[in-house]
This record gives structure tokens, C-alpha cells and sequence, in this order.
């Protein structure tokens, strides 16, 4: 009867058996070197890939004779005919990333192959011993990946550098509009996409860029895409909401949207902490970047009076209702207020 391992590996996107060809390829190495290969990959019943430390302490010898070591036996391998032999498989890995569009990121790519550790730990064993695969390493900007096209490679990295450099620090963008920009930076690049599923392997090297739980990209450092806590989750909401919300349909959404329990005066408390979000009425709230400015309603009617001059109460009261849910009267009191506002000879409200 199959194991759940034995239905995994099956279940990879690969026609051979990797334990029988990493047999065939490391079977004529002397015992410390086949230990060595076997451990810093994991290939045998120990799936951790040991560190070079970590067999050097074993055998009694500097993590700098374990890597001559490694680097030795990674020689004989491919200079002995088995290596020869088992190019079919280098040839299937190379056409499956092709495929997958010739870059990707180096845990995407394994988990593409097959869902099984082992399997995972093999066929990274001959990527690192094939000649057409090149390992990039992690970097400031991109995460660890592998490619089989230079030239793609670095039309790919240029386009994601172009596009980031576009980007606003708050800006969000749907996930179509998201790719359909990516690829016209690549056009300018003259890098070819095969799919959106392929730009959108390729965005997903980035670590400047990324996606938030609405399925929305910017930038990947920002807190519209980077959700920290409940102030982030509630940014969310109100910007796919479009409009003001009350603090316990904020917490209602969270709840319903991301399946996390949220209670209104924990959402109500981080809505009042953060300048993100400007009280507009009665627990109703609005985003800063809607053009709301903080202040009570007294500020509100100053800075109005400020800019438009002198106005009747009619169109005072027609401006701070697009300015605050309040009641008609609530701004009626506050002009009655001597200290700060006065009626002209032409019964118009400027400031005292």
C-alpha cells in the first residue's frame, strides 16, 4: 500500500525517480565524500541540509576542508559518465523551468516540482549540478532564484526595478492592473511573458513588491500592503469601502473579510490612535487621503471661511456636511459662537 510520501512524489510534475538517479550519480563516491553530499543536501533519510560546521565537527576537520571536500566531489560527479547518462533529467528540469518562465523564485520552484521534501531536497541537489541552471542569491532587492536565461533574467530584474520606481509609497493597485503595468515594463525591456501567471511568478521575486490580503499590490515595505495588526486591516477596508464607516462596521468587516475576531472598541481605540483616519461624525470615520482634515467643528467652519470668505449659514452648513456627518444644529451652535465668528453688515459669517 503507498505511503503519503510515495502519493506526493508521485504527484511531482517530473517523470523520473529522483532517489533512483541521485544513486546512480553520487554511487561511486568514496564514503566521506558521499556522506558529505548526502548531508549538505539532504538527500538521505535526514532531510535537513547540514551545515558545513556541523560536518566538520563530526569527522573532526574546518568547515573549510568540508567545502573542498564538497566542491571535489561535486567535480567527480559531473565528470563521471553517469552524469552523462542521466542528462534526460537535467533536460526535463530544464524545460519545466522554461515553462514555469525561466526565472523563479528558488522555493517556488521546488514546490512547483513536488510537494515532497525529499523530492524538493534531490532535484536541488541537480540544479546545483547542472550546468544550465544559475542560482542568483538573495539580495537587498530580490529573494534567492534560479534561471536558465541570463539575458530574460536581467530584462526581468531592470522591469521590476522600473516598476517599483513608479510606484507611490501609498499606492495599491488591483492585481490585473497590477500585471498589465508589470508587463509594459518588460516591453520596454524587450522581455517576453508567456502568461500572467508567469509575470506574476516573476513579481514574486521581488522583496520591494508585494501583494496585501485584498489581493492588492504596492509596495512591499507600506502598511496598505504589510498588515501589522488591526489599524492596517481596518486601512483596507475603508479604502475597498470607498466612504466614511462607523467604528463597529469597520470591526464587522475585518471580522467577516479576514476571519479575524475583532472587537469594536479595540478597532475603535486603534481608528482614534492612528492620523490615517479622521473622525467625521458620531464614531463615523474617514481616510486622511480622502482630502478630510482633522479638527472639531469649530476648525472645520475657520478653515472654510478661510478659504471661500464670507458665507451665509446656508453654505457654511452645505460645506461641513461634505466635510463631517453632523447634524444640522450641531453646526448652528457652533456659529453662534461670538469668540470665533460674527456676521458682517451683509449678514454673512466671517471669522471674530
Amino acid at each position: 500500500m503507498p505511503t503519503t510520501k510515495d502519493k506526493q512524489v508521485k504527484g511531482a510534475k517530473i517523470s523520473f525517480k529522483p532517489k533512483q538517479v541521485t544513486k546512480k550519480l553520487i554511487g561511486h563516491l568514496q564514503d566521506r565524500s558521499h556522506d558529505v553530499v548526502v548531508s549538505r543536501f539532504g538527500l538521505g533519510t535526514d532531510l535537513e541540509h547540514r551545515t558545513l560546521e556541523a560536518i566538520g565537527s563530526k569527522y573532526g576537520i574546518t568547515r573549510e576542508r568540508v567545502r573542498q571536500i564538497e566542491h571535489a566531489a561535486l567535480q567527480a560527479i559531473r565528470k563521471h559518465s553517469a552524469f552523462k547518462e542521466e542528462g534526460p533529467v537535467f533536460n526535463e528540469l530544464k524545460s519545466l523551468m522554461k515553462d514555469l518562465g525561466s526565472l523563479i523564485e528558488e522555493d517556488e520552484l521546488l514546490e512547483n516540482v513536488s510537494t515532497d521534501k525529499s523530492t524538493q531536497n534531490h532535484i536541488h541537489f541537480y540544479l546545483v549540478l547542472g550546468d544550465d541552471f544559475k542560482k542568483i542569491k538573495e539580495d537587498e532587492h530580490f529573494k534567492s532564484r534560479w534561471h536558465v536565461d541570463e539575458e530574460l533574467a536581467n530584462q526581468v530584474h531592470s522591469a521590476l526595478h522600473s516598476l517599483y520606481s513608479s510606484l507611490g509609497d501609498t499606492e495599491l493597485v488591483t492585481e490585473g492592473d497590477f500585471i498589465t503595468k508589470f508587463i509594459e515594463h518588460c516591453r520596454k525591456e524587450n522581455a517576453e511573458i508567456l502568461s500572467d501567471e508567469v509575470a506574476k511568478r516573476y513579481l514574486r521575486t521581488s522583496k520591494k513588491i508585494g501583494k496585501n490580503p485584498l489581493g492588492e499590490w504596492g509596495k512591499a515595505g507600506t502598511s496598505g500592503v504589510k498588515t501589522r495588526g488591526i489599524k492596517d486591516y481596518a486601512y483596507l477596508m475603508m479604502r475597498k469601502h470607498g466612504s466614511p464607516m462607523h467604528f463597529r462596521e469597520v470591526a464587522k468587516a475585518i471580522s467577516e473579510t479576514f476571519g479575524k475576531k475583532t472587537h469594536t472598541a479595540t478597532c475603535h481605540n486603534e481608528l482614534i490612535k492612528d492620523d490615517r483616519f479622521i473622525l467625521v461624525g458620531r464614531g463615523i470615520y474617514a481616510l486622511k487621503e480622502w482630502g478630510y482634515k482633522p479638527g472639531i467643528v469649530r476648525e472645520v467652519i475657520k478653515d472654510i471661511i478661510k478659504k471661500y470668505g464670507p458665507l451665509s449659514k446656508e453654505d457654511i452648513v452645505d460645506h461641513v456636511m461634505k466635510e463631517r456627518y453632523l447634524k444640522k444644529n450641531t453646526i448652528l451652535v457652533n456659529l453662534q459662537n461670538a469668540k470665533y465668528f460674527k456676521k458682517n453688515k451683509n449678514s454673512l459669517y466671517t471669522l471674530s
